[in-house]
């Protein structure tokens, strides 16, 4: 099926044809890819909201309701768990269950069990209530599992050349939800209680599902023949997927650990710590777009991208401490700009990657349609989730063993060998890449050859 709004049917996967590959294609968007844009950016900032609105006050609550540390921790954690398990699902059934259904089936059960999570407080404390936190948290994962795998679909179908622009342009309403849910969820748990942030949050999203109803185009496919196992499996789908589980580890790492730190070395209010993250946030949300934009335009950066950007994010774990073998002493400005830079790192290393896969998976024989974008969109979403789960619980278990400043320095080691092993294989396929283009180059001179003795012959 051709593109929405694209009188020129099918182009290049990912953007990665020659210059000019596109024709004359208009850079005004039709009406379809502006629906699909703004469906899209509802759900990222909805969604993001809804995740990070419990960190400033639930751990609270769920204290109070006799939960321990430990079960707190386990309750954020199966967020994570639930979401890789279902993205492999959903990336696998999508075309089964259609895109558009999945997406705004998605959204509408955000939209309620985001309101579920707000009635909790009503129920008794103990076993009951921490079954309860566990039953909601899995339901919320699921219905994000399912909205953002079928976002990646769609977005990836409608904007076929400009899949790493459309997508880095987005982070930046995830990173917008990602900020401002904490500080509006915190006033609104100070002025009116616990149930208040949740349900305002929960019909907003509900809000938003007729609206999305209307105005998302309704993509068709049939199913295909491939595989996640024979996805993965490709070598350098492999290595992307570490590289993808390195980043959200990073992150992971730094929402269970950044703020005990903060806390402790530079005895800051409780209210001045959730600034310290928007350096990593919105320096995050502001790169993002910018590399999406070269990642299409010229896609032979990518791969520098990947690398670079592993490069630096290892760099800034080593100074976040810093860690002490540099004799460099900790500071809250330098915590500050250390912060910043990695966001634009992890930008850098991160929307490339959507696209790398996407035009691995279309070079090895899988076909061009919504069935490869769903697996891609669901591997995607899954490795996320993997870096999501490891990163605090790694980092949670060194932070205690050996302080932040040696933990962050592991945690940037991971990075590193991400990056190396990137590099590594970026260099082994271009060698590769090499030698059988001058193999081709020898057997056409000897076909060439061999074709001018018979003639002369003749």
């Amino acid at each position: 099926m051709d593109t929405a709004g694209d009188p020129e049917g099918p182009r290049s996967p990912g953007g990665d044809g020659p210059p000019g590959s596109t024709g004359h294609a208009s850079t005004w968007l039709s009406r379809e890819q502006l629906f699909v844009l703004i469906s899209a950016a509802s759900m990222n900032l909805g969604s993001m909201m809804s995740y990070s609105i419990l960190g400033p006050f639930f751990p609270k609550e769920a204290e109070k309701k006799k939960a321990s540390n430990t079960v707190i921790g386990m309750i954020f954690g199966c967020y994570a768990v639930t979401e890789l398990l279902a993205s492999l699902v959903f990336g696998k059934y999508l075309v089964h269950i259609g895109a558009k259904f999945m997406f705004v089936a998605g959204v509408f059960v955000s939209g309620g069990v985001t309101i579920l999570f707000g009635l909790l407080d009503q129920v008794p404390e103990g076993p009951i209530f921490i079954a309860m936190c566990f039953l909601v948290r899995v339901a919320d994962a699921i219905s994000f599992a399912a909205a953002i795998t079928a976002s990646f679909s769609i977005l990836a179908k409608a904007f076929p050349n400009n899949v790493a622009t459309v997508l880095g342009s987005l982070e930046v309403f995830s990173g917008l939800g990602l900020v401002l849910g904490p500080p509006i969820g915190g006033f609104l748990y100070q002025s009116f209680g616990y149930e208040v942030p949740f349900i305002c949050l929960g019909c907003i999203i509900l809000l938003m599902v007729p609206l999305i109803m209307c105005i998302l185009p309704n993509y068709e496919s049939n199913p295909g023949e491939q595989s996640f196992w024979k996805l993965v499996t490709l070598p350098k789908v492999t290595v992307l997927t570490f590289v993808i589980n390195s980043v959200s580890a990073c992150f992971g790492f730094l929402d269970c650990t950044l703020s005990l730190f903060v806390l402790k070395k530079f005895n800051l209010p409780a209210g001045y710590v959730g600034l310290v993250f928007l350096g990593l946030a919105l320096s995050y949300a502001i790169s993002s777009p910018l590399f999406g934009l070269l990642s299409d335009k010229m896609p032979r950066l990518r791969k520098w991208f990947v690398v670079l950007g592993n490069f630096i994010t290892a760099g800034c774990y080593m100074l976040l401490g810093p860690v002490p073998v540099l004799h460099i002493k900790s500071q809250l400005w330098l915590l500050v700009l250390i912060l910043v830079i990695n966001g634009i790192s992890a930008g850098m290393t991160i929307i490339p990657t959507f696209p790398e896969i996407l035009s691995c998976a279309y070079e090895n024989g899988f076909e061009e349609g919504l069935s490869t974008l769903a697996l891609v969109s669901g591997l995607f979403s899954a490795m996320w989730s993997v870096g999501a789960f490891m990163g605090p619980i790694l980092g949670g278990f060194l932070y205690e063993k050996i302080g932040f400043e040696w933990a962050a320095a592991v945690q940037g080691l991971w990075a590193l060998t991400s990056g190396l092993t990137m590099g590594l294989f970026y260099l082994l396929e271009s060698s590769r890449r090499r030698r059988a283009k001058i193999h081709n180059t020898l057997g056409t001179e000897e076909e060439r050859t061999a074709l001018l003795s018979d003639e002369i012959s003749s």
